[in-house]
Parts: structure tokens; C-alpha cells; sequence
């Protein structure tokens, strides 16, 4: 199911189910009922809880988008690292930097045919992803420079690949959602308070108060939507991409 689907059932529901309290709570109200009193105390109460309810939907959001940011700059750091060896093995002979080349080569069509998409549908890396990298640091760490050019070019290369390993490290602490689960408890059920306490105000069945609350139901929906479309960074909505090693290396794609 398409999310801008999931997103427009959500909100059509959260309008329909409060229009249509709304308009069976009036019909069982008697007709002497006042509905312009409103106690004090109930509208200041109201206010406090949609300002806070506010506040931390304001924070989760402000969250997952960092979280989403910050996945993002794992994957560039770790096509950058590879990118960086790539090149700078220049200077070594020729079979080596071959051999070098291929194992980056290697391991970036890897994890832009096969890992990245075990990584969105399971939050996983795969053990080939591993092994390819293990590969890549023995051939470079087991090399031994043959003059003082290759020799000056030999550490900053394993700098890279441990640059590279780290930043995939970090890829795969981000592929799983942000969010725990008791702070989703939270964030539904304030949003279930919040719009409940519309009818806490005596909401009458004019035109304007319906459109008023189904609008006010539509963007809790709305941002809660939201914060779960950017929960997990590489799967869903505007998510982080292979990008960068496509960009770097433009044969990496089959």
C-alpha cells in the first residue's frame, strides 16, 4: 500500500470519527442545553495539554528528521572513505592497485545491488558486505610500501578503510527505527487526549466547529504520519539513499 495512501485513509478516519461523535453526542443532548458555558478551568486545561502534546510532537519530529539527516552522512562518509582509496592507491604498482581497486569496486556494487535492499526490508547488513570489507582492509593493511612515496600513501589508505568501517558501522545502527515503542504509547495517546478534548468545549454542529475539528483530528494525524514516514531512515517516505555511491561510483549500479 502506497504511504500517501496510508496517509490519506489516516487522516480521512481521524476526521470521520470525530465528525461523527460530534454529531451523535448533539443529537443525544437535550434541547434546554446550554452550550455557551464553558468552565474556566476546562478551556485552561485544554489550552495546557494541546501546548504540551504540542511540544513533544514538535521534539519527535525534530528527532527523526536528525536521525534521517544523520544516516545520510553515515552512507557519505562511507562512499567518501571508499572513494578516497580508490584513488589514492595510485601510487602503488599496478597488480596491487588493481587488486585494491577491485575490492572496492566489489564491495560498493555489493552494497548498492544486494545489501542495501536486505537493509531496508530487515534493518540488517548481510555477511558478504563483511567479508568484502575484511577482504579490502587485509589487501590493503598487508601490503608493504616499496619506497617513501608508497610508504607516505600507506597509512592514510588504512586511515580510509577504517574511516570506512566505521561509517558503515554506524549505517547499520541506523537502519532500525528511531522511535521506541513507549515513546509511540505516548505520542498516540496524547494525540487520542488532545482531540478528545475537543468535546470537552461543548462543540456545537455548525458548519464552522465541524470543519474546526475535523481539521484539528486531520493534522495530529497528519504529524503523526509524519514522524512515522522519517522513523526509519533507509525504508520509508524521504529516506536516506545509495546516492553518494552512485555518485562516486557511477558503474556500481547493474
Amino acid at each position: 500500500m502506497s504511504e500517501w495512501l496510508v496517509l490519506t485513509l489516516a487522516m480521512a478516519a481521524a476526521c470521520a470519527v470525530v465528525l461523527v461523535i460530534v454529531v451523535l453526542r448533539h443529537r443525544r443532548t437535550s434541547t434546554d442545553y446550554d452550550t455557551s458555558e464553558t468552565p474556566d478551568v476546562m478551556e485552561y486545561m485544554t489550552m495546557m495539554i494541546g501546548v504540551v502534546y504540542a511540544i513533544v510532537l514538535g521534539l519527535a519530529i525534530a528527532g527523526v528528521w536528525e536521525a534521517r539527516s544523520a544516516a545520510q552522512d553515515h552512507v557519505r562518509a562511507e562512499a567518501q572513505a571508499l572513494h578516497e582509496v580508490h584513488e589514492r592507491v595510485r601510487v602503488y604498482p599496478a597488480e596491487e592497485r588493481k587488486r585494491i581497486r577491485d575490492d572496492v569496486t566489489a564491495y560498493v556494487g555489493h552494497v548498492v545491488n544486494a545489501e542495501w535492499d536486505v537493509m531496508t526490508d530487515s534493518g540488517e547488513m548481510t555477511d558478504r558486505g563483511d567479508e568484502l570489507l575484511t577482504r579490502l582492509r587485509n589487501d590493503v593493511t598487508d601490503y608493504k610500501p616499496r619506497d617513501d612515496f608508497q610508504a607516505q600513501a600507506y597509512q592514510p589508505l588504512i586511515d580510509q578503510v577504517a574511516l570506512a568501517d566505521d561509517a558503515r558501522g554506524n549505517r547499520a545502527d541506523s537502519a532500525d527505527a528511531t522511535m521506541p515503542g513507549v515513546v509511540w504509547f505516548g505520542l498516540i495517546s496524547g494525540g487520542l487526549v488532545t482531540v478528545g478534548l475537543i468535546f470537552a468545549l461543548q462543540i456545537r454542529r455548525t458548519a464552522r466547529e465541524l470543519i474546526l475539528a475535523g481539521l484539528f483530528s486531520a493534522l495530529i494525524a497528519f504529524l503523526l504520519f509524519l514522524i512515522w514516514d522519517f522513523d526509519a531512515p533507509y525504508s520509508r517516505g524521504i529516506a536516506a539513499t545509495a546516492e553518494p555511491f552512485e555518485a562516486l561510483f557511477p558503474g556500481a549500479r547493474d
